[in-house]
């Protein structure tokens, strides 16, 4: 019996795991806290057709619809890891790079969620919301977007 014990425990030892410690260990993905937009590039016509504009909290980032060929594009603005459980004014603002029309303009309050991607008792904790960037709907739900065409 003493041998049986003494041949676990080296197995154990061996491969990193304890009989005495039975927590998950830790993987070291990291992830910031933020707010996301995405949408399918071909919404809003050929290459770079639209400039996609989002403002957080006062913070803007924008950049290029892209290439119709692309299932999707995303642009993202950080918010301090410390952010919270909290809510933060998001607005969104498409325009045509051809005559400057304004084609979507949207806004919303983002309820920010806590994320762990390295599991929930490891860092570290981000928060994050995301949405769609939808061209007759303006800012929805990215839940069930299709990365296939219309």
């Amino acid at each position: 019996m003493r041998r049986i014990f003494l041949v676990l425990c080296t197995a154990a030892a061996l491969t990193g795991c304890s009989v005495l410690d039975r927590g998950a260990s830790c993987t070291e993905a990291d992830m910031d806290s933020g707010v996301a937009v995405v949408w399918r590039p071909a919404d809003f016509g050929d290459q770079d057709a639209a400039t996609i504009r989002l403002c957080v909290d006062g913070t803007c980032k924008e950049m290029a619809s892209g290439s119709p060929g692309d299932p999707i594009a995303q642009v993202s603005v950080r918010l301090p890891k410390d952010v919270g459980a909290t809510t933060v004014p998001v607005r969104l603002r498409v325009t045509s790079k051809k005559d400057g029309r304004i084609v979507v303009e949207d806004s919303r309050r983002a309820r920010l969620t806590e994320q762990h991607p390295n599991g929930a008792s490891c860092a570290p904790t981000a928060w994050t919301a995301a949405f769609r960037a939808d061209p007759e709907k303006g800012l929805t739900s990215p839940k069930g977007m299709s990365l296939q065409g219309k």
